[in-house]
């Protein structure tokens, strides 16, 4: 899901008002780089420290992730920055996080960021499911799937990130934390786990060693081999549709050959 970015300087100037009522005069602003699921998103620097701004239209097809991201909050504290307020200001729906240190985790082979990548997804695998709106793995994956009863793999009562881009998952002083919860979802304890082999591989691992890193988090182990299986090919599928939509784009292309590589490399176990 794309969506036009645009300065956080380009807020209407009620918008941006009823932001500095909450963290003071804003003395300086940066653009995010990646990502374009909100048409603002910066860091916000004031005085007494820095805040990170998402804002969408209230009236985006989109906006529901900014309501999720927001319901979330309480519940995932410590594996994702805090939520400071969440405004909804003349035809904007604002959210203003806890501004975090750090770089973009660094998935390629040998990289010292994967440790604690393993250590936070470990940690949001023991987190209860909040009793909040979720999305449903199995409706997520339902038009990906070869045959419907794969679909049985997918259930559970898990908390689920699901969009494990490395760019979504913020590294300091060898500690991470997730970002972008959006697309938070209910299902099988593993899904998080198997989404992470995807863009381990997409970083230039094989997707053995992939599978070794995705391994180190213990709801792994619960996976089945028909439902890894299963989830390769539906992910196959998935970005195959995606790349298919977006030609030339080498980035969905990256990811789409990698999942192209993973299936092939499940099918070959069987």
């Amino acid at each position: 899901m794309l969506t036009a970015r645009i300065a956080y300087d380009a807020l209407p100037a009620g918008v941006k008002a009823a932001i500095e009522e909450v963290i003071g005069p804003v003395e300086a602003t940066v653009s995010a780089n990646g990502g374009f699921n909100s048409a603002v998103a910066a860091r916000l620097c004031t005085a007494t420290g820095d805040v990170f701004c998402k804002a969408l239209p209230a009236d985006h097809r989109w906006v529901w992730t900014q309501r999720r991201e927001a319901d979330i909050a309480p519940y995932v504290i410590g594996l994702a920055p805090d939520l400071v307020a969440r405004l909804a200001v003349d035809g904007w729906d604002v959210l203003l996080f806890e501004a975090l240190d750090g770089h973009h985790a660094d998935y390629s082979p040998g990289s010292r960021d994967l440790p604690a990548v393993v250590a936070l997804l470990e940690a949001a695998a023991s987190t209860p499911c909040p009793p909040i709106e979720l999305r449903d793995a199995v409706d997520r994956l339902r038009s990906y799937v070869n045959d419907p009863a794969d679909l049985d793999q997918f259930a559970g009562t898990a908390l689920l990130h699901t969009d494990l881009n490395n760019a979504n998952l913020i590294v300091h002083a060898d500690q991470a934390r997730l970002v972008d919860w959006g697309w938070a979802t209910r299902g099988a304890p593993w899904l998080d786990a198997a989404y992470w082999v995807l863009w381990l591989v997409a970083a230039g691992h094989h997707p053995a060693r992939a599978e070794h890193w995705a391994g180190k988090v213990s709801t792994w182990a619960t996976a089945p081999k028909v439902g890894l299986r299963a989830f390769a090919d539906a992910q196959a599928r998935l970005w195959t549709k995606i790349n298919d939509r977006s030609p030339g784009d080498t980035w969905t292309a990256r990811i789409a050959a990698a999942s192209r590589r993973w299936i092939a490399y499940r099918r070959n176990l069987s």
